[in-house]
């Protein structure tokens, strides 16, 4: 959920908020964009670094671009105070901010700011060929800030690199970020997994092991399940307000640590909803539908069940994406 971001036509000073670990490219990214055409805008831009990598920028580059840098360098100088004297002293039109990976960014998702000043866009970098160590040391920090980010970038990807395990990982922390892949020659093509349950079978037979790689696909490209019969195993939800001829079959998804999990389920209309328990084990059978409801904020999966039957709960309900 975006916790933070307001409409854009209630923003004064838009702010790109650029995230990611230490020589994860941000510097390459936002040098990059300095020196685009598009970029050459009327108005003054602010750069605030929050961390110093290998990489250093242009100064003609700002200085053609009419950027202006302030460098903090603890967290304890990014204050409300300190962006409010910036804005007094550089009056900009847009901010631009590249983000200490070490600072937790819900941190500064809650802080206030001044007056005018909202998140425009936050963007995520993250160099392929380190992300397995990070996400072995540090796991916590980074799904704190893929959580709130509109498009992640995976930059220095190889042929080998788990791609696939990547994006899932991300997309049930955060189903709506935008999800880019680069190597040496540039963006990679998108690439289509091959889904391990046949969509074609006249029932599709969603495997426990399967279940992440069905959730995503599902809500990715919904209408590719638009008219389809599915059989899979989950556990019963009730969120408040949704009637009772509803509920959310579903399972628990790790996003980070055992400490760190949330619920992953489609809203699935039945008759017997009204007899289920919270928390029980059912198989369901049901056919997809693409509708536009409030739970998912747009169009997504609709089940209608055929079946629903209460059934044993699986040896391990976690679903795991790395």
């Amino acid at each position: 959920m975006d916790y933070r971001r307001e409409e854009m036509d209630e923003i004064r000073v838009p702010i790109y908020l650029m995230t990611g670990f230490l020589e994860s490219g941000k510097t390459s990214f936002l040098n990059f964009t300095i020196g685009q055409d598009y970029f050459y805008i009327e108005g003054r831009t602010l750069l605030i670094l929050c961390e110093e990598g290998e990489e250093e920028y242009d100064s003609e580059l700002l200085k053609m671009s009419n950027t202006m840098v302030e460098i903090l360098e603890d967290e304890s100088e990014l204050t409300t105070e300190r962006l409010v004297a910036m804005d007094v002293m550089y009056q900009p039109e847009r901010v631009i901010i590249e983000y200490n990976g070490m600072w937790l960014v819900s941190k500064f998702m809650e802080m206030k700011l001044p007056e005018g000043w909202g998140v425009a866009q936050q963007i995520t970098t993250v160099d392929a060929s380190t992300f397995q160590v990070y996400m072995n040391n540090m796991k916590s920090i980074f799904m704190d800030m893929v959580r709130t980010t509109d498009m992640v970038v995976f930059n220095r990807c190889k042929e080998d690199d788990p791609l696939a395990s990547y994006r899932r990982g991300i997309k049930v922390a955060n189903q709506r970020a935008e999800i880019i892949f680069e190597d040496e020659e540039g963006e990679l093509d998108i690439f289509e997994d091959e889904l391990p349950f046949d969509l074609n079978a006249p029932v599709v037979e969603i495997l426990p092991e399967d279940y992440g790689i069905w959730f995503v696909d599902a809500m990715d490209n919904p209408e590719n399940y638009e008219g389809k019969t599915v059989h899979f195993r989950g556990r019963v939800m009730k969120p408040k307000g949704m009637g009772n001829k509803f509920f959310v079959p579903g399972r628990m998804a790790m996003t980070c640590c055992a400490d760190d999990t949330t619920f992953i389920g489609f809203l699935c209309k039945s008759s017997y909803a009204p007899k289920l328990a919270v928390g029980e084990w059912v198989e369901v059978t049901a056919k997809i539908a693409v509708e536009n409801v409030k739970v998912y904020d747009g169009y997504g999966p609709v089940l209608y069940a055929q079946e629903v039957r209460p059934c044993e709960a699986l040896p391990d309900e976690m679903v795991y994406f790395n």
